[in-house]
């Protein structure tokens, strides 16, 4: 995996990582249930810790950020739905920077497609990072695509995509979830 294939053209992809394609893409088309898969995450209570290492070599750990809305978005270059919600995300993370709005992306590609994410990632307004596990710590594994979770400034799981049966972020989704969140106080 990572090199050229028997035909000089490119390599198919790992077996991992077409397992991993194949359970995303499936699991969402089902719209199965996410909340048995999301580590009892609920509404209002602390959202669990979780740091970015980003393809820049920089952590950003979500406990450094108490005091800003986070999302965390979990993405891949190879989910098209992800493809499509980034440049949405990248343009309202860069309007709502001032407001206190801080995104951090996700990658679940696999450590060959490095180059790929950095060239995705340039295109951002926000940090991305290769995830480096289908498990994201307290937020579970990350098996459907796009995964998106949001923090208020006190540091609560604000919304928890598992429980969306259209967890894609769009301008309305925005509107109506980040939105109140960066109009409240810290």
């Amino acid at each position: 995996p990572g090199g050229p294939g028997l035909d000089g053209g490119p390599a198919l992809p790992s077996r991992r990582a077409w397992l991993r394609r194949a359970l995303c893409l499936s699991a969402g088309a089902l719209g199965l249930p996410q909340a048995g898969f999301a580590g009892g995450l609920k509404r209002g209570a602390p959202a669990p810790p979780l740091v970015l290492h980003g393809v820049d070599g920089t952590a950003i750990a979500t406990d450094a950020l108490r005091g800003k809305v986070v999302i965390l978005c979990f993405w891949a270059t190879w989910c098209g739905p992800c493809r499509e919600e980034l440049p949405a995300l990248s343009v309202y993370a860069a309007e709502h920077a001032k407001d206190g709005l801080q995104v951090l992306g996700f990658s679940l590609d696999e450590p060959d497609a490095m180059p790929e994410v950095k060239r995705v990632g340039a295109g951002l307004s926000f940090p991305v990072g290769l995830l480096g596990s289908e498990y994201a710590g307290g937020y579970g594994r990350i098996w459907r695509l796009p995964a998106n979770f949001t923090i208020d400034r006190q540091g609560r799981l604000a919304d928890n995509s598992w429980d969306d049966a259209q967890p894609q972020w769009t301008e309305a989704r925005l509107r109506r979830i980040v939105a109140p969140l960066l109009a409240q106080p810290l």
